[in-house]
Formats: structure tokens, C-alpha cells, sequence
């Protein structure tokens, strides 16, 4: 009978098995061996020992990330680093160990990779500060998790992270190469690669030091909502949004990092009880949402004009092209029911997150989908081939028959005309 040796780390077989169910339920691809999960899950038993065996007594290294570049929506490229699937596990394992100790002590108002938060919930406290304070700086840092300072955010974690095997292996991911997609393995003396388990996690404690508990001493006066790398500071006046924007600056500077030039600007939020301010930027993006002065009803009927969120046009294009990308007038083979099955939890997901705030901004994309839906019935239905209108009236009285077939359909419906 086999006898296992005492190891040197607490780290237990339910642990890991714990994390790989975790990395399942997220998927994700191969790294640079290529290994799929369900490749891994071939000989699950025998690779889940290996790795608890190489952690548990330390002689685990992490292999290179693989370097996959991901175009950007605004132009160029931003890099992602994916570890291979046993490494993501070992990685869940560490975050799982380290999360319920270093995530308590965050700021209320940091919302990005935390549990418990969410993104609708930052936009929802910037809408409510937009109405109480009257400028907005808003900034994005420029490459975070490229340029995050290794030593700093060592410092960091020794102060709170509890197991020597958690700062260890952190310590090792930090160092770990970048594979580049010519082969060549690129060392790293700054960053923590964007699509690490681990990442969201460092980058937000690197950032609590950095940004989050320097304004709660320097500017307590001054509140924030900060999600990763993009942040939102409530102002009283246009004096105070300079004078914080050049003090951010420096403070960024001191630990390595650099506000994004074109991504920081000062907003005045407009509305009817602020007078003036006709040559100041009075719109800005955060999180999906563009906020600036739109045309509101209250609850007596009274129309006023409010500086309120609504999703950005940049998200609508992203959503329109989406819908362009699955083809739906060469879907003949497939019935309406199909479509909505198909369809239907990513049209949902944008309602639950873009009609979060002021819904009718969504309108436009989703009357897109119908005419989408129109041009399909076009096509696949013999007797409606073209006659748009009538697939238009046919997709219509559908709507009126199953108004709950499409997730849409609640919100807008296909116009029943002949």
C-alpha cells in the first residue's frame, strides 16, 4: 500500500478539485499546450493528483501564458495572456485561498471582479452622484495589467495574504514568460497577464494601495467609483476636477502607472437646475453607458431634462454587429422557435445589463432584431418572398400571439401593418 508523504503545504486534493470545477464552469481556451478541458478531463483523476502533489509539497512551476492578441474596438491591439488549463486551476486554487482574506478590505465603491458586485450596480451609484455633484472626472489607466509594479505589489500581498504557498506561487506567476505567437518566450519584470485567474484579483489589490486608499486619505472629501482600470470621481466644482486630475497624475506616476491621455476628461452634468457650462464636455462612457442630459417624464407627467445614463452608441454598434454576424437570412433551416432558442439568452443578457437605465436608448437595436427576424421570414417562407411588408405584418401578428417568444418582443414588438 502506498504510503504518501507529508507535504509541505496545507493544500488539500477537495481544494483543487473545488477550482477545477470552478475553471470548468468557465471554460476558456488552451494555453500553450494546446490542452482543451475536455482534453484534461480525459484523465482527470491522474492530472488533478499530479498538480495537487507539484503544489502541495512546492514543486510546482507555472508553464508560460500564451500571448493572444485581441483587436480593440477603438483600434490596435490588447494583449491576453492564457494559461493553460491546469495552471488556471492552480491559479483558482490560490484566488479561492486569498479572496475571502484581501476582497473585505476593498472600497465600498470598487465594483470591478469582486464578488457580490457588478457593473449595473457602478453605474448605478455614478447616475445617482451625477444628480448630487455637479463635475465629473472620469479616467481610464493606460495598460494596467501590463505595468503593474511587481515589487509593490508583493509588498501587498505579503502584508495580507495568510498561506506562504499563496505568496509563493503569486510570486512565480508574476515571473512567469509570455509565449508570443513566433515561439519566443518573453520575460516579464512589470504586469500580471489580462486573463489569468489570478489577475483581477492583484490588479485590485495593487489598485486599493494605488488609487483607493490614497483618495480615502488625500481627498476624502471627494467620493469614487472605480471598476479595474476605469474610474469615476464626484466633484463640486471645475477647480476641484483639475486640480485632482494633475494630483492623480503624480500619484499614478509615483507607482509606475499613467492616466490614459485621450480616455481622461472633466464633465459638467448638465440638467435643468444647472444653468450655463454650454462649452464644457457635458457627456461621457463608462461601463457600456453614455451619461449626459436627456429628456425624462416624471411621475406627475412633467417632462425635464436629467443627466442620467443610457447605453452608448459604441455598445449599440457592438450589439447591431452581433446580430449581423450570426446570419440569420441564411438560417432557412431553422424554424422561429429555433431562432429564439438560439438567440435568446444573449438578447436577454443585453436587455438585463443595457435596460438597466433609461431602457427606450436600447429601442433602436432591438426593432433591428425585427427587422432581422423580417428579412428571415423573407427568405425561408415561400409565400412571403418578397413581400417585406406582409412579413413584416406575419412577424407582427406572431408577436401578438406569443409576445413571450423572443426576449425582446416584451419591450418591442414587430409593427402589425399591412
Amino acid at each position: 500500500m502506498k504510503v504518501e508523504q507529508p507535504k509541505s503545504f496545507n493544500i488539500t486534493k477537495q481544494m483543487v478539485w473545488d477550482a477545477f470545477k470552478r475553471v470548468k464552469a468557465n471554460k476558456g481556451a488552451g494555453g500553450v499546450d494546446e490542452q482543451s478541458i475536455q482534453e484534461f478531463e480525459a484523465d482527470l483523476e491522474n492530472n488533478l493528483y499530479k498538480l495537487w502533489n507539484r503544489m502541495a509539497s512546492g514543486s510546482y512551476f507555472p508553464p508560460a501564458v500564451k500571448a493572444v492578441p485581441i483587436p480593440k474596438k477603438n483600434g490596435g491591439v490588447r494583449i491576453l495572456g492564457i494559461p493553460t488549463v491546469s495552471d488556471r486551476i492552480a491559479q483558482m486554487v490560490v484566488k479561492q485561498a486569498i479572496e475571502p482574506i484581501i476582497d473585505p478590505i476593498f472600497h465600498t465603491d470598487s465594483y470591478g471582479y469582486r464578488p457580490g458586485k457588478s457593473a449595473l450596480q457602478a453605474v448605478g451609484k455614478v447616475r445617482e452622484r451625477c444628480w448630487r455633484y455637479n463635475w465629473v472626472l472620469e479616467f481610464d489607466i493606460k495598460g494596467l495589467f501590463d505595468n503593474i509594479d511587481h515589487t509593490l505589489l508583493m509588498k501587498a500581498v505579503n502584508h495580507h495574504a495568510k498561506e506562504k504557498w499563496a505568496i509563493l506561487y503569486i510570486e512565480r506567476w508574476l515571473k512567469a514568460p509570455m509565449k508570443m505567437q513566433d515561439g519566443k518566450d518573453v520575460p516579464r519584470e512589470r504586469g500580471t497577464p489580462q486573463g489569468g485567474v489570478v489577475s483581477p484579483i492583484l490588479a485590485n489589490l495593487f489598485l486599493h494601495y494605488a488609487f483607493d486608499r490614497w483618495m480615502s486619505q488625500h481627498h476624502p472629501e471627494i467620493p469614487i467609483v472605480r471598476y479595474a482600470d476605469d474610474g469615476v470621481a464626484h466633484c463640486r466644482t471645475k477647480e476641484e476636477a483639475l486640480q485632482l486630475k494633475e494630483a492623480l497624475k503624480n500619484r499614478f506616476k509615483e507607482v509606475g502607472l499613467e492616466l490614459h491621455p485621450d480616455k481622461t476628461k472633466i464633465i459638467y452634468c448638465k440638467d435643468d437646475d444647472r444653468k450655463g457650462g454650454d462649452e464644457e464636455t457635458t457627456s461621457f462612457d463608462f461601463l457600456g453607458y453614455t451619461y449626459r442630459p436627456r429628456r425624462s417624464k416624471n411621475r406627475y407627467g412633467k417632462f425635464f431634462v436629467n443627466f442620467t445614463p443610457g447605453v452608448s452608441q459604441k455598445a449599440c454598434k457592438a450589439m447591431k454587429e452581433t446580430t449581423r454576424s450570426w446570419k440569420l437570412r441564411m438560417r432557412s433551416d431553422k424554424t422561429l422557435q429555433d431562432l429564439a432558442t438560439m438567440y435568446n439568452p444573449v438578447v436577454r443578457g443585453w436587455i438585463n445589463y443595457y435596460g438597466g437605465y433609461y431602457k427606450s436608448a436600447l429601442y433602436p437595436v432591438l426593432r433591428h432584431l425585427n427587422q432581422t427576424l423580417t428579412k428571415w421570414a423573407c427568405r425561408t417562407i415561400k409565400r412571403l418572398k418578397r413581400h417585406r411588408r406582409q412579413a413584416k405584418h406575419w412577424l407582427g401578428q406572431i408577436s401578438k400571439q406569443r409576445p413571450n417568444l423572443f426576449a425582446h418582443w416584451r419591450l418591442v414588438r414587430p409593427e402589425v401593418g399591412k
